[in-house]
Formats: structure tokens, C-alpha cells, sequence
């Protein structure tokens, strides 16, 4: 251990990145940056996880975060006081999150196609189009919430019974009357509706829109 170098010049502490570990990691010193990818990977984790990146995928995401940050840290640069390393590893793991989910909505669509992706959309966020401002959509969320819905479906699919899943699917996907679902399922349009409420709140909750 170097004498001179004092603890603050070792560990991030408090609000701000270690200079010299952040000058090291620059300098392309191996253990400086494993020490530097090891100290943020739960932070970024954490931030994909609540951005809805699945735990299946958040490998592969924390990869490409930090492949990016390997490839442009010697970019970053302290011009302000407000300037920090992790307002700048935040904007990058945001951006990358985006690619993940843009690339999963390229996928092939679920059943129910782009209409159903607008009733889902507009059923978990029930705010009328007039309330909806372009700071909360921008061109390219359809498909990245999308994504997250699809995401979200799959992960609590099997948490209900295959009749009330269908009851859901049929007012909320496929856009018919719950009366008209009813009758197919051999279930009372009330009942139908219970169904597809059960199924919202879950999915609500499983966005973190809602508490458990």
C-alpha cells in the first residue's frame, strides 16, 4: 500500500467517486477498473430493476453498461461542481436499458399485436390521452413499455387459473365486452370482470405501480 495515499484516495466516500480510482480506471490499470465495475455493478442492477429489466436479462444488461463505460471513461469529465460519476454511469445504464427493451419489442409481437399493446398501455396508465404530455411519452416509448408489459405478463401468467387468464385476455387484449367473453367462457359478465381486475392489480404491482 502506497503511505501517502490517504483512505479517501482508496474508497468512494460520501457523495463523490474516488479521483484516483476513477484516474486508474482512465489509465486502463485491470484492477482499478475491476475495483470500479465491482463497487457500481448493485447500484446499476439496482437501477435496471426498477426500470424492469428481468433478472434473466440483467447479466447481459450490466455487460453491455459497463462495456460502454470501459469504452468511455476517459470521456468523462468533472466541468461542474453538479458533474458526478454516477449521474453520468446512470445516464449510460438509462440508455442501455432503452436498447434492451427497443430490441425486445422488435421481437415477434405477442398475440394481440399493437392494439392490444395500446389497451394494455392505456388500462396500467389510465390517464386520458389530454393528460399525457411529451414529457411523459416520447417517440419511442410505445414499443419500450410495450416490452415491459409483455415482460411483466410473462412473469405472472402463472399465478392464475387458465379461465380467469382468459377472461382477462379477452376484455383487456382482445378488446371484447365482458358480456361477450362471459358467454364463451360459461362464466357471468360479472365475474369476467372480477378476473380482469385481479389480473390489472397483479400487473400493477409487478410494475411497481401500486404496493403489494
Amino acid at each position: 500500500m502506497n503511505p501517502d495515499r490517504g483512505p479517501d484516495d482508496r474508497f468512494p466516500t460520501g457523495g463523490s467517486t474516488s479521483r484516483s480510482l476513477l484516474a486508474e480506471a482512465k489509465q486502463a490499470d485491470q484492477a482499478a477498473w475491476q475495483r470500479l465495475a465491482t463497487l457500481y455493478a448493485p447500484l446499476v442492477a439496482s437501477w435496471c430493476r426498477r426500470w424492469g429489466v428481468a433478472e434473466q436479462d440483467l447479466v447481459d444488461v450490466l455487460q453491455e453498461v459497463f462495456s460502454a463505460v470501459a469504452r468511455h471513461l476517459g470521456a468523462f469529465r468533472k466541468d461542474r461542481p453538479t458533474d458526478t460519476f454516477r449521474g453520468w454511469l446512470l445516464t449510460i445504464a438509462r440508455n442501455k436499458t432503452r436498447d434492451h427493451f427497443r430490441r425486445r419489442a422488435e421481437e415477434p409481437a405477442a398475440a394481440g399485436g399493437t392494439e392490444a399493446s395500446m389497451r394494455f398501455q392505456q388500462v396500467v396508465d389510465p390517464r386520458s390521452p389530454e393528460e399525457a404530455t411529451a414529457a411523459d411519452v416520447g417517440p419511442e416509448d410505445g414499443a419500450i413499455v410495450n416490452a415491459i408489459l409483455r415482460q411483466a405478463l410473462e412473469s405472472i401468467r402463472g399465478e392464475f387459473q387458465e379461465q380467469t387468464w382468459r377472461a382477462f385476455w379477452g376484455v383487456v387484449v382482445e378488446g371484447r365486452a365482458a358480456a361477450d367473453v362471459a358467454a364463451d367462457l360459461n362464466m357471468r359478465p360479472g365475474t369476467v370482470r372480477v378476473a380482469k381486475s385481479r389480473v390489472l392489480l397483479r400487473l400493477r404491482r409487478e410494475l411497481g405501480d401500486v404496493g403489494h
